[in-house]
């Protein structure tokens, strides 16, 4: 018989342990060990079966157990402790609090930053992937170093799904429903105590209403939208109901409440908390992109013209991109965002034209019938960035037609290669030596300093027992996860007496866990099944896999990689050297990494923004095994691992893959395995512990989040606020200026051209050291001299004329003419030797652009 409601009734605690829930409710115990101790030691078993869950667990204790631990002077002790050490954390200076500008200026009092999912704990379950992963980091990160951080994104009723296989190795997903109630978050609240409702118009008179729930992450509150609410009818309160469910239309109701409501819910909040309104918004993808239109329509509402506005939002978002293939993108029909923006449903000020043109493909090779989410990201963020040296790459390919006429390397997405919160992802016993042995200027220093590099703080002894300890545990772990996962599929338990041999903890372990797009190629290791099969059941060398993954409901293509190498992996005869673990999450993440001693990553180059699974395994003391795509191109070193050779170019996919797992094959069999088998006199591989060492001293810096977030804040976050604060003050005079100087501009942009070019200086036998002289003559029509920056690009050139190293440099007016003639000169100084060509163009300047190339407005000569 189904309930026909559901709720949660809490626990009351007595006085005395009243401040257990303030800490289960804040989620700093979820990367906090002494926190999570203290909940574990009030019933280690009910701790266990409730998977960690603080909230869970005060739920379950009885009357008696509560009584029993508040007369318990030493128990009441400890809570007061921990109450008193969060009180610290949450209100101490950090180290944003002792930052300024590179100019000595004020840092932004608070930053938004949204995104669709958010990978916390386990125990809130709002994540599918990376993207989630990347930004539950990110805001841990953040609260660590005191950066006023304000997260925004959704309450998805299910969460993310639940897999499991069936006897068939097919995917099959569950949907639990989660109860807010249960979780560790608050509503937020009216003063007359009722919820906080954020509302937005849709087709045919619809409305959407949305509760407000706050999670404490922390010193940062994580805002999330839920729309199944009493005020919403049966269709609007489903569109919270799953992370990336339904079709193309739920998506798109998924993301106006995303980003229209979620700067909506930033006002109640503001208003409600006393907290400052954000002076910088952060778009973690395209999804939340609609939070810009929204800006826009506050700001025509307050007096400014569209056009103003769109500066003064522009200048203070930050847009970061995740996607290296156009596929990724979300797109939907531009008729849908019409029905949404148009109409009865204009926002007031704002046209449904200037909506669409924002996402609009109006370039070479774009769709004119689509509507593109990272095309409106990039239109309304001042500042963009990819997730890796090589993604910031392939970002300015992928989007260089938003640019026309500039070089890809000038299209402004720079890049911030991504971190990982190391307290949330160090297993316990290595953090607590390294906390023992070392301090923690020597863990995080940038450069390698004696740290793990000294034997004499540990031993090789020590760290090769710990390391054998933590897969010991993996071992353990994953006999548990494939007996389960075998009881699911309808094997009965005299059928699985065979587990209790899988895998060992002496054997070489090798990783790989990730969502299961084509392009990560699950498979890859199945390319040549015998030899796989010889090197898992080598007789000295033996290796052993433990593999996880996900496959999105509606990708059978996924599926079936995911079948495939399940089948492989039920096979007797390797069954105890390769499993699969179903349901892979944070939890199971926590485990996996400490426990592998190598993690293999071969996606097909370079579609691997980033991947950070790599990084976790690192500061565990794993070593990477991996395609040189994403961060491991950046920070692979040949000592921190090996990076698999790629056969780029090889056009044949087919083809391609033989050769990449025949390199993958070929590394393992004559380099990992020796290595990890390598002992010497004492039964301690050396030179094994050699690679170890130095992944900890010198990549354990590197991929820190800390690192990321510091980054965003001096590269991002602070230039963001400063222009956005330049054009806002004295009532947007700045933005208004500038949105009348670029519609001036772009209107006169026909009318620009160069002329003519003369050179001297040089003779026939150029030699480094001489000067070349230019003159330029420019056309600007009504424009003036000081609109543009009239510009000689020169430097190293290929056989085919093309300047492929250049340097722009401005050239100085020299004399003006009638009818809008001009001419410009300078010198260019030849300092290198080799093949050099120039030329010169004309591009729009303004002291508030952020970027020559801002306005995609180019002449060139």
């Amino acid at each position: 018989m189904r309930a026909i409601r559901r709720f949660t009734v809490r626990t009351v605690l007595p006085e005395q342990l009243a401040a257990l829930d303030e800490l289960a409710q804040n989620l700093r115990w979820s990367w906090h060990a002494p926190t999570r101790e203290l909940f574990a030691s009030i019933d280690p078993d009910l701790w266990s079966d409730v998977r960690g869950d603080p909230v869970a667990l005060l739920a379950a204790l009885g009357s008696d157990r509560l009584a029993a631990l508040a007369a318990d002077e030493g128990f009441t002790g400890r809570v007061r402790a921990a109450s008193d050490d969060l009180h610290r954390y949450l209100r101490d200076p950090q180290w944003y609090q002792g930052q300024t500008t590179t100019s000595g200026g004020e840092l932004p009092q608070a930053i938004a930053y949204f995104s669709p999912e958010f990978g916390i704990t386990s125990v809130l379950p709002q994540y599918s992937g990376g993207l989630g992963i990347l930004a539950g980091d990110h805001l841990k990160s953040a609260s660590d170093m005191g950066v006023p951080i304000v997260g925004v994104g959704l309450l998805y009723g299910a969460g993310y799904f639940r897999q499991s296989l069936t006897r068939d190795a097919w995917q099959v997903e569950t949907y639990p429903l989660l109860d807010p109630d249960g979780l560790p978050l608050a509503v937020l609240r009216e003063e007359d105590g009722t919820p906080a409702v954020i509302s937005l118009a849709l087709p045919g008179g619809r409305s959407l209403h949305a509760h407000v729930w706050v999670a404490a992450v922390g010193r940062v509150p994580l805002l999330l939208l839920d729309s199944n609410v009493p005020e919403n009818d049966d269709a609007a309160r489903k569109v919270t109901d799953r992370l990336y469910g339904g079709g193309g239309e739920h998506r798109l109701q998924q993301e106006l409440l995303l980003g229209v409501g979620g700067v909506r819910a930033l006002r109640a909040w503001s208003r409600l908390t006393g907290a400052p309104e954000p002076e910088v918004y952060h778009t973690n993808e395209g999804h939340a992109g609609f939070l810009g239109v929204e800006r826009i329509r506050e700001l025509v509402g307050s007096g400014l013209s569209v056009g103003e506005a769109h500066e003064a939002v522009r200048a203070a978002t930050v847009f970061t991109t995740h996607t290296p293939v156009p596929a990724g993108i979300d797109r939907f029909p531009k008729e849908l965002v019409s029905a949404y923006f148009g109409g009865d449903n204009t926002m007031a000020g704002v046209p449904v034209e200037t909506v669409l043109a924002l996402g609009a493909e109006d370039y070479d090779g774009g769709d004119p019938t689509v509507f593109n989410m990272a095309v409106m990201g990039l239109r309304l963020g001042g500042r963009a960035n990819g997730v890796s040296l090589l993604h910031g790459q392939v970002s300015r390919e992928m989007f260089e037609g938003l640019w026309p006429g500039f070089d890809s390397r000038e299209v402004p997405i720079t890049s911030v290669t991504n971190g990982v919160h190391s307290p949330t992802w160090v297993a316990p016993r290595l953090a607590a030596v390294e906390a023992e042995r070392m301090g923690l200027d020597e863990i995080t220093a940038p450069e390698a300093s004696a740290g793990w590099l000294d034997p004499s703080k540990v031993s090789d002894a020590e760290l090769w027992a710990l390391r054998g300890e933590m897969r010991g545990e993996l071992v353990a772990e994953a006999q548990r996860r494939v007996r389960k996962s075998w009881r699911e599929r309808g094997a009965s338990p005299a059928e699985l007496g065979w587990v209790d041999d899988v895998l060992s903890p002496d054997v070489l372990t090798i990783g790989f866990a990730r969502r299961v797009p084509t392009y990560k190629r699950l498979t890859l290791m199945l390319r040549d099944q015998e030899r796989l099969k010889a090197l898992l059941l080598h007789p000295e060398r033996p290796v052993q896999l433990i593999v996880a993954g996900k496959s999105h409901p509606a990708d059978d293509s996924g599926k079936r990689l995911i079948q495939q190498l399940v089948r492989f992996a039920d096979d007797p005869e390797v069954r105890h050297r390769i499993v699969f673990l179903p349901n892979y999450d944070i939890g199971m993440a926590q485990s996996l990494y400490p426990g592998c001693d190598v993690w293999l990553n071969n996606p097909l180059r370079p579609l691997e923004a980033s991947g950070t699974s790599g990084m976790k395994s690192a500061l565990n003391g794993g070593l990477n095994l991996s395609i040189e795509d994403g961060w491991w191109a950046e920070w692979y070193d040949g000592e921190n691992g090996w990076g698999i050779p790629t056969a780029d170019g090889v056009e044949d996919a087919d083809r391609r893959d033989d050769l990449e797992a025949a390199a993958l094959y070929d590394l393992v069999e004559s380099q990992v395995a020796p290595a990890f088998y390598g002992r010497s006199a004492d039964g301690v591989p050396s030179r094994w512990l050699e690679l170890v060492r130095h992944t900890l001293a010198t990549l354990g810096p590197k991929v820190q989040a800390t690192r990321m977030v510091s980054e965003y804040v001096h590269g991002l976050y602070a230039p963001a606020a400063q222009a956005g604060r330049v054009l806002a003050a004295d009532g947007f005079a700045a933005a208004k200026d500038l949105a009348g100087w670029k519609a001036h501009v772009r209107g006169s942009w026909p009318q620009v051209r160069v002329d003519h070019v003369e050179s001297a200086g040089i003779g026939e036998a150029v030699q480094v050291g001489d000067r070349l002289t230019v003159r330029a003559y420019v056309s600007l029509g009504p424009l003036s001299p000081d609109d543009v920056d009239v510009q000689v690009v020169h430097g190293r050139v290929t056989e085919a004329d093309v300047i492929d190293e250049f340097t722009a440099e401005s050239l100085a007016l020299v004399e003006s003419y009638e009818t809008g003639r001009h001419a410009f000169g300078g010198e260019v100084g030849l300092d290198t030797s080799g093949p050099f060509g120039y030329t010169v163009r004309i591009v729009p300047r303004h002291q508030h652009l952020a970027s020559v190339a801002e306005l995609g407005l180019v002449a060139n000569a």
